[in-house]
């Protein structure tokens, strides 16, 4: 008795759970950012009051990173204290930003009552002299710079 001949449309069938399991491999090296874009400023002491710690001088990270939210990340003053790593990723004057530096920064005030006003308004978040000048070049780096930002 004669063999039937194999159907073409199921030899494959044998690849499909290595095709899985590679496909599987592949998706877990790519994944989506998870970090927001936005903008930010600088600013220059004096640095007290602020909007959430007031006179505190203890609010201030002894490395000096720290920051003030602009409104897209203010909250109600919920984002007091929150933590946010920060990297910026463009500019307009070539060669100003440090793109291998994230920094951590700390919230301690409110971008539109800073008591020293910020290099420019309407920013995502000011940072502070020391926070700005981390990654980016003051000296060269327009009023503000683009940056990616995670809390």
């Amino acid at each position: 008795m004669a063999r039937p001949k194999p159907n073409p449309l199921f030899q494959w069938q044998p690849a499909v759970p290595f095709l899985l399991m590679i496909t599987f491999f592949i998706s877990q090296l790519i994944h989506p950012s998870h970090c927001d874009i936005g903008t930010a400023a600088q600013y220059s002491p004096p640095y007290l009051p602020t909007a959430c710690y007031r006179e505190d001088t203890s609010q201030f990270p002894s490395d000096n990173l720290f920051a003030a939210a602009g409104e897209g990340i203010w909250d109600n003053k919920a984002a007091c204290g929150r933590q946010y790593s920060v990297r910026c990723i463009s500019s307009s004057v070539a060669g100003a930003c440090n793109p291998d530096q994230i920094i951590q920064v700390k919230i301690v005030d409110y971008a539109p009552s800073l008591p020293s006003p910020p290099s420019a308004s309407g920013t995502t978040i000011v940072l502070s002299e020391i926070a700005f000048g981390s990654i980016a070049d003051p000296s060269t780096a327009p009023a503000s710079i683009n940056i990616e930002f995670q809390q």
